[in-house]
């Protein structure tokens, strides 16, 4: 028993460094004791507060959505001998938590446009000022506090729509807690694979989630590293470096480009802009 009850230590220990989940249970049928497979693999203490940080950071949710989800990751996925250090190491961040502005809970409804984003149905929606609009879903995305649809709206019959860009082969880009209700229909609409909307594709190329034209643009960056360069611009590369600063090349779209390179100051040059035509 001295010996089980040392293996059983031993796997608890093996439990919180790996996260999976063994353990040794009596068979009364075979009257010995067998090592039961991983029934599921957990998050280790350090995945899950680098999770707890980053929920904070976000600054994404209110706290009626962001508290719960907080505790329920350590409740399930922190051993009970270090769920109050965890909760501790939090505590602070947690009691100056600063939600987004527009305390709307969207959690639930974000979940409902996934669904017809992965069935493919047209939905109508009512956006802020608009009502009515037709829209074929094609991906969810996240950047800079909040959460957005992505997708191509559908003209009505003998309904003349103004876009900013004429045939933009493009999705438009909706605020998701700025969807005042929705509906989702029984229309399907099709997706051809080879032009099948890529949310981690477009992610790459688009800033603070402004429509605009994708563009190849080069510039010169005259700081010291540019890595940060690179972690902000997912498509950049370095094409040169030489005394003058660091060449760097980046497919990018829509007009949030400009407020960024604006923010940046003297530190960048841009050197050109090409519009990259989309078959």
């Amino acid at each position: 028993q001295r010996d089980i009850e040392d293996l059983r230590s031993f796997l608890h220990e093996q439990n919180e460094a790996s996260g999976l989940v063994q353990d040794l249970v009596y068979n009364q049928k075979l009257g010995a004791y067998q090592l039961v497979p991983p029934s599921r693999n957990l998050l280790s203490n350090e995945e899950v507060f680098a999770t707890l940080k980053i929920l904070l950071e976000s600054r994404a949710f209110t706290k009626n959505e962001l508290y719960p989800i907080l505790d329920k990751l350590i409740d399930c996925c922190i051993p009970k001998t270090e769920q109050q250090r965890v909760s501790e190491l939090i505590g602070n961040e947690k009691l100056l938590y600063v939600e987004p502005q527009h305390k709307d809970k969207f959690l639930k409804k974000m979940w409902e446009l996934s669904g017809a984003v992965h069935e493919h149905l047209e939905i109508i929606i009512n956006y802020r000022r608009t009502d009515g609009v037709l829209v074929q879903p094609v991906g969810i995305m996240f950047s800079e506090f909040y959460f957005y649809l992505a997708g191509f709206i559908v003209p009505k019959e003998k309904e003349e729509l103004k876009f900013e860009i004429e045939n933009d082969p493009f999705p438009t880009i909706y605020r998701i807690d700025r969807i005042n209700s929705f509906s989702v229909t029984e229309t399907h609409f099709a997706v051809p694979y080879s032009k099948r909307f890529e949310e981690g594709e477009f992610r790459k190329r688009i800033q603070f989630m402004y429509g605009g034209h994708l563009q190849r643009l080069r510039f010169l960056f005259k700081g010291g590293s540019y890595e940060y360069i690179l972690d902000r611009l997912p498509t950049a590369k370095v094409v040169e470096e030489s005394e003058n600063g660091t060449l760097i090349e980046a497919e990018v779209f829509g007009k949030g480009i400009d407020i960024w390179l604006k923010s940046q100051g003297e530190l960048i040059e841009v050197i050109s802009r090409q519009e990259i035509p989309v078959n």
